[in-house]
C-alpha cells in the first residue's frame, strides 16, 4: 500500500484528503508544517507528498527545496504536489525551481487529485 504524506495545516483539508485517499487504498501520514515533513522523512519513505504552500514554521516552497537537497536520493526525488490557494502568487517556474512536480489550486478538485496521485504511483 503506497504511503502519502499530507503536509497541510488545515485540519478540514487534512481530513477530507485523508478520507478520499484512504478510500483509494493509500496509507496516509499527516504533517502540519514543513518542519514536521522533514522530521517524518528521517524515518519514513513516501510515494507522494501533498504540500500545502502556506504553512506555519516552514512553508511548502522552502520545505520542497530542502527535500530536493537531501543526500538520500530516494527521498530527494519523491514527487511533490503543491496544494495552494495562492497559485497565482507563484509562476510555474518558481514551483519547478523549488522542486515541485505538480500543483493543484484550492479549493481542491479531489477527482483531479486522485487521478494525479494514481498516475504518479502507477
Amino acid at each position: 500500500m503506497p504511503k502519502i504524506l499530507i503536509a497541510e495545516d488545515s485540519s478540514v483539508i487534512q481530513n477530507i484528503a485523508r478520507k478520499v485517499l484512504e478510500f483509494q487504498n493509500f496509507e496516509i501520514a499527516i504533517a502540519k508544517n514543513g518542519k514536521e515533513v522533514l522530521k517524518k522523512l528521517e524515518t519514513e519513505l513516501y510515494a507522494v507528498i501533498l504540500m500545502d504552500i502556506n504553512m506555519p514554521q516552514m512553508d511548502g516552497m522552502e520545505c520542497s527545496r530542502q527535500i530536493r537537497a537531501l543526500a538520500d536520493e530516494t527521498k530527494s526525488t519523491i514527487p511533490i504536489i503543491a496544494i495552494t490557494g495562492n497559485a497565482k502568487n507563484y509562476s510555474e517556474e518558481e514551483f519547478r525551481a523549488a522542486g515541485i512536480n505538480h500543483y493543484l489550486p484550492k479549493p481542491i478538485d479531489f477527482d483531479v487529485l486522485v487521478e494525479l496521485v494514481n498516475k504518479i504511483v502507477a
